[in-house]
């Protein structure tokens, strides 16, 4: 298929995570052993790390990349919001937490992010979960429900959940099949999705290049979607599709990208 089409499962693969005190702002909650759950207490918060990584690196990002921001508006100011969007570059989940205002977006990464050795692996590791990544360790059977229930987590205690739905990186700059987990999310939570389109990230930094480029990148957010009239309906695969393909037509028609009706992960195998 191509530009224009319709398109035609994200179950995300990370294994269990210990309690996410630290990736929660006070008046959360955690569970405990027994499942039931209760308020953080003496926790440390990254809100205010994430303050200091954007004032410190914020300007610098800013001008390297210019960022023009479409449709900021459409971001609820509370409440749990679930980001969905196109997938080009590694540079994008450090611009998505730049364009957000002042609300702070979390998301899934890489645990190797987080587990280096020395000076770098924890600055590095500073750096990423204080921009809101979850590190998770994407191997394994049980990875898709782990992260699938990360993400439900982040959304009922009232947060920016952000997601790719393709599941991976673009191999080739085209948008690829969304993955479902997108659709169990806003469907167990009632979390509105807001679509995204990110333009121009991928010549920043092309096939995964080393230093970024300093060029203009685009982000354009779409209108709130929501899809209360498929409450109760989470294990309907038919519906899964339905409301998975609903939130990648408008990625598309946001970003301009043609359509390629496959998941990026086959086709990069291929």
């Amino acid at each position: 298929m191509c530009a224009g089409a319709r398109p035609a499962s994200i179950v995300l693969t990370c294994r269990e995570l210990g309690p996410l005190s630290w990736i929660s702002p006070a008046g959360s909650r955690e569970t405990g052993p027994d499942g039931s759950t209760r308020p953080l207490t003496n926790r440390r918060t990254p809100l205010s790390r994430f303050a200091l990584v954007k004032a410190v690196l914020g300007p610098i990002l800013r001008l390297m990349f210019r960022p023009r921001v479409e449709g900021a508006e459409n971001i609820p100011g509370t409440g749990p919001v679930i980001l969905a969007g196109n997938h080009l570059t590694f540079i994008d989940s450090m611009i998505l937490p730049l364009v957000c205002g002042n609300r702070q977006v979390f998301f899934i990464g890489k645990d190797e992010y987080v587990t280096g050795k020395g000076l770098k692996g924890r600055l590095m590791a500073w750096f990423f979960t204080g921009c809101g990544m979850i590190p998770v360790d994407r191997d394994g059977g049980r990875g898709g429900v782990a992260a699938l229930m990360t993400g439900r987590r982040v959304l009922e205690d009232g947060h920016m959940f952000g997601i790719y739905p393709e599941g991976t990186r673009s191999p080739d700059g085209r948008l690829y099949r969304g993955r479902t987990g997108i659709a169990r999310l806003t469907l167990m939570t009632g979390a509105p999705v807001v679509p995204f389109a990110m333009i121009g990230t991928d010549k920043i930094q092309p096939n995964g290049s080393g230093m970024p480029r300093p060029s203009r990148v685009t982000v354009r957010f779409g209108a709130p979607m929501e899809f209360s009239r498929y409450d109760g309906m989470d294990r309907d695969r038919y519906v899964l599709r339905a409301v998975t393909d609903s939130v990648m037509t408008e990625v598309m028609r946001l970003g301009g990208q043609e359509y390629v009706d496959m998941y990026a992960t086959k086709a990069k195998a291929a």
